[in-house]
């Protein structure tokens, strides 16, 4: 069997690494994918890519016939202020791209279409009194989590209309070694604190980027995308990823300290932080896909470092 990856970053690699020790093939369509962060992620070998990019239907079907998939994780997209600083380019991309991929599954007979959602998507304007449930109402305001709950709202159109399987998780803040070409700023201040805190060089991080957040490692997020692949398919469709609690940023930073001891930081001013008072409920991952997480964040730090480490050997 052969899974079609859209976009090679930090969650498409992180669930290859599951798929390719079960013995699944992986093809990654990407415009620009890192050949280096590739190899480094995944080794040599199990895996294809193929230079194309979700705006370009007729390479989507051509890359599905020509390597047997019969399913698609979609995660190509930009995220956060990349699309803030550009609707018009992120519409191209991130709607009219997932517009694409439902298509080429409609057109192809793929079987299933597990798509990378996130949090953001929650309307955090209406009242919260406890963990966000997945019935929680979208409509975040801003352009990556209004683009996000539009994509949203497309796939299930079409997968309603046409049958195919979908499912769709919310993942919390995902952390990990990456490149972040996709503009996760969340995932650059991550990177950033542990670099400084390995290297002994300040970290400098935007204001915004100090709120109380919720976080998930990046292989448990891969995991709960390889289950969501290939569980039976469960009554709901929807499904929060997270570890189940929020952190403020100084824990956050202490937490860092404990791996990397070195760590000095500043931060830059800039937009006020806005912080999340409840994590995900995630009950529901672990009531249909059998997910929970594995990592905590302090051990989430201990295995993130240790890829820092083998990157700089």
């Amino acid at each position: 069997m052969t899974t079609l990856v859209t976009g090679a970053g930090l969650i498409g690699t992180a669930f290859a690494k599951h798929a390719l020790a079960r013995g699944e093939r992986v093809v990654f369509l990407d415009p620009e994918p890192r050949t280096d962060f590739l190899r480094f992620k995944l080794g040599e070998s199990g895996y294809d890519f193929v230079r194309k990019d979700v705006r370009d239907l007729p390479a989507i079907i051509e890359t599905i016939h020509a390597h047997g998939v019969t399913k698609v994780v979609h995660t190509a997209g930009l995220i956060g202020g990349r699309v803030q600083q550009s609707l018009a380019l992120a519409f191209d991309i991130n709607l009219n791209g997932t517009r694409n991929v439902a298509e080429a599954v409609r057109l192809t007979g793929v079987s299933r279409l597990v798509h990378l959602s996130t949090f953001g998507v929650y309307d955090m304007r209406r009242p919260v009194n406890g963990p966000l449930n997945e019935d929680h109402p979208r409509g975040a305001g801003r352009g990556y989590g209004n683009y996000k709950g539009a994509k949203e709202l497309i796939l299930e159109a079409y997968a309603a209309q046409y049958g195919f399987e979908l499912l769709m998780l919310r993942p919390a803040n995902v952390y990990g070694f990456g490149h972040f070409f996709g503009g996760s700023s969340g995932g650059q201040k991550m990177q950033a604190l542990l670099e400084a805190g390995l290297t002994g060089r300040k970290a400098r991080i935007p204001a915004a980027e100090t709120m109380t957040n919720e976080y998930i490692y990046a292989d448990d997020m891969g995991r709960a995308v390889d289950l969501a692949l290939n569980v039976a398919m469960p009554p709901v469709s929807v499904f929060n990823i997270g570890n189940g609690y929020v952190t403020p940023f100084a824990d956050l930073v202490e937490t860092v300290k404990q791996v990397a001891p070195h760590l000095d930081y500043e931060i830059e001013p800039g937009e006020p932080p806005k912080s999340k008072d409840f994590p995900l409920d995630i009950s529901r991952a672990k009531q249909h896909l059998g997910w929970e997480p594995r990592y905590s964040l302090k051990a989430g730090f201990e295995d993130y470092l240790k890829d820092m480490q083998r990157a700089r050997s």
